[in-house]
């Protein structure tokens, strides 16, 4: 990499913010930086009735310019479980759209601190499920053409639902895409990988800052052991959908990310994980042109064509 892109990704490390006090400033901030656009004909919104009709789940769809490909997928977006919805996403999900050629349906899930776990997952995991009760929705004819995706938190998330959708004894998703996902509860000097400590400090995302969104996601140390926040955690990974895992060079979830698909590949599963360089953690929220994009994008349509 040369120094001048490599001085870039370490810029957004400079910043010195506590994401514990400054959480909602941080949100605001996304939203100036990254303003809700919504490009008529191509955006819709709408709401997922929870079961108990407790509350909706605010969700948007995101239509590709083009003829549209069979199938959807349902995107939940990263943050750290914290800042992020489905206004400061809105050109990620565009670009996803129009570089699939898929319809994308995005869910608002609640964040933390204010809906610490498992608030956002339960709502990500009913949102799902609704979808797949309803294809017709996502206006495809079969729920083997509905793919989850997401990216970091997000990542997350989709692998905890396809979890949940077995554990709950639903039918499994037939294929999931994990963009540099959380997978771990550790990232102390002590962690289990090694990305932690060579890239845990300067390149945008530091271990310090994944731990205080983790706190505030689940204060208790031993909880975040649990499966549904570490899915790395859990004792059988079998039964899960066919997955992609794409990983950032200089990311520190890099290893826990890559160590998830080869615990998918131990527990059976067909799984491709897929290492993008000269990248940082949240690449996919760069221009669409952005070479880490566009490698990335072609892995995943190869993956969605299979």
């Amino acid at each position: 990499m040369n120094r001048i892109l490599r001085l870039l990704l370490k810029i957004p490390s400079y910043l010195k913010i506590d994401i514990k006090k400054d959480y909602q400033l941080v949100r605001r901030l996304q939203q100036v930086v990254f303003p809700d656009k919504k490009i008529p004909y191509r955006v819709m919104d709408c709401h997922i009735n929870s079961p108990d009709d407790a509350r909706d789940i605010p969700a948007r769809i995101f239509l590709p310019k083009g003829d549209r490909k069979p199938g959807a997928l349902i995107f939940f977006h990263g943050g750290g479980w914290v800042i992020g919805d489905i206004g400061t996403y809105t050109i990620t999900c565009l670009n996803m759209a129009e570089m699939t050629g898929r319809a994308v349906y995005s869910v608002d899930y609640r964040l933390a601190p204010e809906h610490p776990f498992p608030a956002g997952l339960e709502d990500c995991y009913l949102a799902a499920a609704a979808m797949f009760d309803h294809p017709d929705w996502l206006d495809v004819d079969d729920t083997s053409e509905i793919t989850l995706i997401g990216d970091s938190a997000g990542g997350n998330l989709a692998a905890v639902v396809s979890q949940m959708f077995r554990d709950r004894g639903r039918e499994v998703p037939a294929r999931q895409v994990l963009l540099y996902p959380s997978t771990h509860w550790d990232r102390s000097e002590d962690s289990p990988f090694a990305s932690i400590r060579a890239y845990g400090r300067e390149y945008g995302l530091t271990a310090e800052n994944i731990e205080d969104y983790m706190t505030l996601y689940e204060p208790n140390l031993e909880k975040r052991k649990d499966p549904y926040i570490s899915p790395l955690m859990a004792s059988d990974l079998s039964g899960q959908p066919e997955t992609l895992v794409i990983t950032a060079e200089f990311d520190p979830l890099r290893d826990e990310g890559e160590a998830y698909g080869e615990a998918l590949r131990q527990a059976g599963n067909r799984v491709r994980v897929h290492r993008i360089p000269d990248a940082a953690h949240g690449f996919i929220a760069y221009p669409k042109f952005a070479r880490p994009v566009v490698e990335a994008y072609e892995v995943i349509n190869a993956f969605l064509n299979d």
